[in-house]
């Protein structure tokens, strides 16, 4: 059979698995599905829903089997209905991005947002980090104004004066740190742990569980690369931009210094997160349900993760 597997270069393990050849060895019947060339998702409105492209495609013809994203995309997906299982979680990734405003910026408190411009990659970490952060504050969704930055558009908007705060993830946040000076608002860590995640169908995971051990074998081994050879892995980011100058190889190496690779089993607190998680979006109109995130866990997964690599 084909297993088809999903990746892009926001979910590192993922996008460097697809370049080392690694899983082709254990899983012949691989198929790689660049999730950028799929058709987009229809648009929705930034302030009362959330984007459901990674969970659609999980159940729709020529998608995939197996993919990984950040931490919202799956709790999107079990609130919309798609019966989907976790398969691991990385460890906390904290250091990975912020609240951010510029240096001089009027706004000193997350308090301070209220009517704002907020930058976001809507349906990513970086929706669940805001609304953390507006939460803790007392304020709710409905106080800010926030914009869809997708990925790659945040910091040429923050730059330009278009937004008043962005969640900023590195390498990007990196590029206007050395454009400007930022000053953060409110860090990830604290606030929420923030993880990488990897996701199938149950129906994959109850029929297929050899792919599914190949494929945790398989990103296991090339976690371990990355961890040892940083530099090495970084050109693959940097040559996937177009852009292979040494200082953009530099850029790609902190950002993978500074993350955490390896899957581990699904824990109670993360649990307790995405719960959390869920109620608040489904409080402030972003999701039509809360969906219980243990619903997603399967025992056999987590006592895979559990053993030793190797």
């Amino acid at each position: 059979m084909t297993t088809r597997v999903g990746y892009f270069p926001n979910n590192n393990s993922l996008f460097v698995l697809r370049h080392r050849g690694l899983l082709e060895r254990r899983l012949p019947g691989v198929e790689w599905v660049d999730l950028r060339s799929l058709p987009a998702a229809a648009p929705v409105e930034v302030k009362t829903a959330l984007p459901t492209l990674h969970s659609d495609w999980l159940f729709e013809p020529g998608g995939y089997d197996f993919v990984g994203t950040g931490f919202t995309p799956p709790v999107t997906g079990l609130a919309h209905g798609r019966d989907l299982v976790y398969v691991g979680i990385s460890g906390p990734r904290v250091e990975n991005g912020r609240l951010v405003v510029r240096d001089g910026s009027p706004i000193e408190t997350v308090a301070d947002l209220r009517g704002r411009r907020v930058g976001i990659a809507h349906g990513s970490w970086q929706t669940t980090l805001l609304l953390f952060a507006l939460d803790k504050a007392g304020l709710s969704w409905s106080d800010i104004e926030p914009v869809d930055t997708a990925v790659h558009d945040g910091p040429a908007a923050f730059l330009g004066g278009e937004l008043d705060a962005w969640v900023g993830a590195y390498p990007a946040l990196g590029g206007v740190e050395r454009e400007t000076a930022v000053r953060t608002l409110i860090e990830t860590d604290g606030l929420f742990s923030h993880p990488s995640l990897w996701f199938t169908r149950r129906d994959f995971a109850e029929h297929h569980r050899d792919e599914l051990t190949a494929i945790v074998a398989s990103l296991q081994e090339s976690d371990a690369w990355i961890v040892a050879h940083p530099r090495e892995a970084a050109r693959y980011f940097a040559e996937d931009e177009g852009a292979a100058s040494e200082s953009d190889v530099d850029r790609w190496e902190h950002a993978l210094r500074n993350r955490p690779f390896g899957l581990h089993p699904v824990g109670e607190d993360f649990l307790d997160e995405q719960r959390r998680a869920a109620e608040l979006l489904a409080a402030n109109g972003l999701l039509p349900r809360a969906a219980d995130p243990r619903a997603a866990v399967l025992p056999w997964l987590n006592e895979l993760l559990a053993e030793p690599a190797g």
